[in-house]
């Protein structure tokens, strides 16, 4: 049944490029990506291939950029005319800001309604606002606890922790054995990335971010959050260059075996298990992030993305059969190594399956309790905000009251 579907989609989204004029024969679509996590450059250009051999006369110009540009990157094409992208990927936290700004097309009347059952629900909330969709969500992604396994065993530990606070023994019995000088690494940097584990922290312990649309991160579980954080910085646990870490930095440390435990996207999994990428290649496992007892069992943050197409797009036909044919199953199945599909059904497929087992069990639990970052227009303001300050606590420049009351305030003065 769902070949099927799939097939009337893209079958129906080619029948309209079939009726385009003639100058569909050297149409090209300007398509932007980043350069980072989730699907590889070698990937998204093999799955593009793909679609060009299936659509004749039909060109894709790729362009890769850091995740850090990309925001930036559609908003300034928004005014660029028919000289801007026809398909763009966008994060979870944008929908908001580039629905009310009309930066994308609403092509909730193209989604069959079989999809809406078929694909999780964490991965809807990626391309929706105001119960339209802008877009197909393509990544489906969190942060899991990727460990060494070698340095738990020598460490005498049997099993990995699964509250944060069993994180902090494991690691302070692998440092006081001698086995690295710091178990953790993270992606601490003032980014969005360092949002991302306060997030998942910030879940763990049943926080908010926001109530009744006034902040609410200045107590409880939020502050409990950046209270841990710090803690692990002032145990020595975590490593110091955590604070001006990104993703890739904190792959490269784990990689090297320096360091017993990481908190990191699901590409990280297949590149720190590959001996060409991975000095620990086959002793590493991955699991939910942890809880807090009597709080969670496990937790997470929605790092998934969409494809999407710019409302000032001249394609948009094409544009969808192109995005079409990257989000269908089949699809996906074929690149599940560096980011999950989108459809449930496929976690039962022995492809994806195959050889991360122990990935696929870890995700079925954690995209159950994926935690959103503010689904408001204004994200990106309140995210700088918190990243500055948080960022200023970490570097022992502000308390951590001081910090999240000065956020507070900054933050209603953009609300």
């Amino acid at each position: 049944m769902m070949k099927a579907i799939k097939k009337l989609v893209l079958g129906s989204a080619l029948a309209t490029l079939a009726m385009a004029s003639t100058a569909l024969a050297d149409t090209t679509l300007n398509a932007l990506f980043m350069s980072q996590a989730a699907y590889s450059e070698d990937d998204i250009k093999s799955m593009t291939a793909q679609f060009e051999a299936a659509n004749p006369g039909v060109k894709v110009s790729l362009e890769f950029v850091p995740y850090e540009a990309l925001h930036d990157k559609i908003i300034a094409a928004a005014g660029a005319g028919d000289d801007g992208y026809d398909v763009v990927l966008f994060d979870v936290i944008w929908p908001a800001e580039f629905a009310t700004g009309g930066f994308l097309t609403d092509v909730s009347d193209r989604i069959p309604a079989a999809y809406t059952d078929e694909v999780f629900e964490g991965a809807w909330t990626t391309v929706e606002y105001e119960g339209k969709r802008y877009g197909m969500p393509w990544i489906l992604d969190t942060k899991y606890l990727f460990y060494n396994t070698e340095i738990l065993a020598e460490a005498g530990i049997s099993e990995p922790p699964k509250t944060w606070t069993e994180l902090m023994t494991q690691a302070r019995q692998i440092k006081e054995k001698g086995l690295v000088e710091y178990p953790l690494v993270w992606s601490w940097s003032q980014s969005e990335a360092m949002i991302c584990d306060f997030t998942t922290l910030t879940a763990a312990n049943d926080g908010k971010f926001f109530d009744a649309g006034e902040p609410a991160f200045t107590t409880g579980g939020a502050k409990d959050a950046v209270t841990f954080m710090k803690a692990t910085l002032d145990e020595g646990l975590t490593n110091p260059a955590s604070r001006e870490y990104f993703e890739e930095d904190v792959r490269r440390v784990f990689s090297n075996g320096e360091a017993a435990f990481a908190l990191n996207w699901t590409y990280m999994n297949a590149l720190a298990n590959d001996p060409k990428e991975s000095k620990v290649a086959g002793k590493v496992k991955v699991v939910s992030a942890p809880g807090v007892e009597g709080k969670s069992t496990a937790s997470s943050v929605n790092g998934s993305m969409g494809l999407g197409i710019p409302a000032n797009s001249p394609h948009a036909d094409e544009a969808w059969a192109y995005i079409s044919f990257l989000t269908q199953k089949d699809i996906q199945d074929d690149y599940a190594k560096l980011s999950l599909p989108i459809w449930k059904a496929s976690y039962s497929e022995p492809k994806v399956m195959e050889g991360q087992e122990d990935l696929i069990a870890a995700a079925k639990e954690s995209i159950a309790v994926m935690y959103p970052r503010p689904l408001v227009p204004s994200y990106t303001e309140v995210s700088d905000i918190l990243q500055k300050n948080i960022h200023q606590v970490l570097l022992d420049q502000a308390g951590v009251d001081e910090a999240l009351e000065a956020a507070a305030e900054r933050v209603k003065r953009i609300r």
